[in-house]
């Protein structure tokens, strides 16, 4: 039976939809962090896809027991809203990391969610073959950045994760991935800081970049 012009096209809709869902490790909902993953989801969004910010305040996420069971089969044995967040990750194309630094690191509640999502790497890659990507600010300029974002791109690595940049083919290098500062200025060994991380420029035009980037590899890897 022949298909419809009008079905072929519905089909073909479905066949490039995607969907990337965002992270947020803060402990400050909606904050600077939050801002920074809803610049890469509204790229998604304008190019037609779907998309989720996850607060991780939101969500009850016990501590890793190291009971170790996920050595031996794809599953957690703790009952909190792991689940839900590790359902949601599945049924996405990308996954977008977002943690500010405290401390040269991730915050708690992202590594966390790293131990508590163990189970799905253990004894297969889950989310093997989605596309990853990172973002995180700090109060100073070199306040473990790069070091923050190397964990988490790592992480997505490891999971299996294809990690995008912000390089811009056609463009020169300005940045080396979203990492936004608050601080705005130091003269006189006076510090001056921005309200927002949105007034960081380099920084939302890094993650816009990052969710462009994403959907032109989602929409290759489809």
């Amino acid at each position: 039976m022949a298909c419809r012009i009008d079905e072929i096209s519905l089909l073909a809709g479905r066949e490039k939809n995607m969907k990337v869902v965002a992270i947020n490790g803060s402990h400050r909902r909606g904050k600077n962090t939050s801002k920074m993953l809803r610049a890469v989801l509204a790229e998604v969004e304008a190019k037609g896809g779907t998309t989720e910010l996850l607060e991780l305040t939101d969500y009850e996420i016990k501590y890793c027991t190291s009971c170790n069971k996920c050595l031996r089969a794809p599953k957690c044995s703790i009952q909190d809203d792991t689940s839900v967040v590790a359902e949601k990750l599945l049924d996405a194309d990308g996954i977008v990391l977002g943690s500010p630094v405290y401390w040269h690191n991730v915050t708690a509640l992202m590594k966390n969610l790293m131990d508590r999502l163990r189970w799905m790497h253990m004894t297969e890659n889950m989310l093997a073959g989605k596309v990853g990507a990172a973002v995180t600010l700090a109060g100073l300029r070199n306040g473990g950045q790069e070091i923050c974002l190397s964990i988490m791109e790592r992480y997505l690595k490891s999971q299996g994760l294809i990690v995008v940049d912000d390089r811009k083919q056609d463009a020169g290098i300005l940045t080396a991935g979203a990492a936004g500062t608050l601080l705005a200025d130091y003269q006189d060994k006076q510090v001056s800081f921005r309200k927002s991380v949105e007034e960081d420029q380099l920084a939302i035009g890094a993650c816009k970049q990052i969710g462009r980037n994403m959907v032109d590899l989602i929409n290759r890897l489809k």
